[in-house]
């Protein structure tokens, strides 16, 4: 009865810490600031609608369509703007000045946007990377925009 018990605590500290874990996983990173025309946010296979307000997640993968734009702010004050025909992935984003854990990393797979840079490109530059199918941009600067479109067929 006693081993069974002790089982039952650890089955269940591990659960809770499990549980924060993944919490910690989903932290907010930024939220959409500005949205117009079509545009969503896929989560997980889910695809969503991208309207002013919705938070952004590690890994959420933000889509324009012909008609469509958003603004984008991060925690860092970072802000990002997506044209029309655009997708975009924040595959990466560390924003803990304290601990010293400083990084941004996302894709643009097509289409265009300009990028402002927060605290993170300040503090430590070389902490953020942008990659396009034909390219990486490393961030040495405040702001940049790109324009990218899918690779020619050969």
């Amino acid at each position: 009865m006693k081993h069974t018990l002790s089982v039952a605590i650890l089955l269940v500290t591990l659960s809770v810490l499990t549980t924060g874990l993944s919490a910690a996983a989903q932290e907010t990173i930024g939220i959409v600031r500005t949205s117009e025309g079509k545009a969503t946010v896929t989560r997980g296979g889910k695809v969503i609608p991208a309207e002013e307000g919705t938070k952004l997640l590690v890994g959420d993968t933000l889509r324009t369509g012909p008609d469509g734009s958003l603004g984008v702010i991060l925690r860092d004050n970072s802000t990002l703007s997506l044209g029309p025909e655009s997708s975009f992935v924040i595959q990466k984003f560390l924003f803990s000045p304290a601990e010293g854990k400083l990084g941004l990393m996302a894709r643009l797979s097509k289409g265009t946007m300009a990028y402002l840079s927060g605290l993170i490109g300040k503090l430590a530059p070389e902490s953020v990377r942008f990659e396009t199918p034909t390219a990486s941009i490393g961030v040495r600067g405040t702001h940049f925009a790109v324009k990218t479109g899918e690779p020619a067929s050969q």
